[in-house]
């Protein structure tokens, strides 16, 4: 299969979508609304078929603070996982923080062992910027947060 990493375009959030719910069904992420991915669109990096253009994995950066962003919605199509694709889809998304200025990078996440591969360090959620609770207080866990807070600082 010859796949290559993107920005995310305006036809690719369909597909973004229904690959989130995929893995929200399985309990690997949150959902996220079609609304949201609309007004993130510019946060996500896609890892496509280089002929046809199906999506076959994401991940979103987003900022936070002036000194902190956050890795976000990391989801692969089953066939992709073990492949190193989402190493590379995570690697670009540190690309683009370094790019930015932007040199403390965390995650909520469901799959600790993944990110700790990459370098991030399990922290208490309370050392994350105050921003990230806005989004929280609209999660359905909230307050119960099962997700573990991880930080890499480059």
């Amino acid at each position: 299969m010859d796949v290559y990493i993107r920005k995310a375009r305006m036809q690719d959030v369909k597909s973004i979508h229904l690959l989130l719910m995929e893995c929200a069904g399985q309990g690997q992420l949150l959902p996220r609304s079609l609304s949201s991915l609309y007004g993130h669109l510019r946060d996500f990096y896609v890892l496509v078929d280089r002929g046809d253009e199906t999506v076959f994995g994401c991940c979103a950066l987003t900022i936070f603070w002036e000194d902190h962003a956050e890795i976000r919605s990391l989801a692969l199509h089953e066939k992709m996982k073990g492949t190193g694709w989402g190493r590379r889809l995570v690697e670009t998304c540190l690309s683009e923080a370094v790019t930015l200025g932007v040199y403390k990078v965390f995650t909520l996440t469901y799959v600790s062992g993944f990110f700790a591969r990459l370098g991030f360090q399990e922290v208490e959620k309370d050392v994350l910027p105050q921003k990230v609770w806005t989004d929280c207080i609209n999660c359905p866990k909230f307050p119960d947060c099962d997700e573990t807070a991880m930080l890499i600082t480059m």
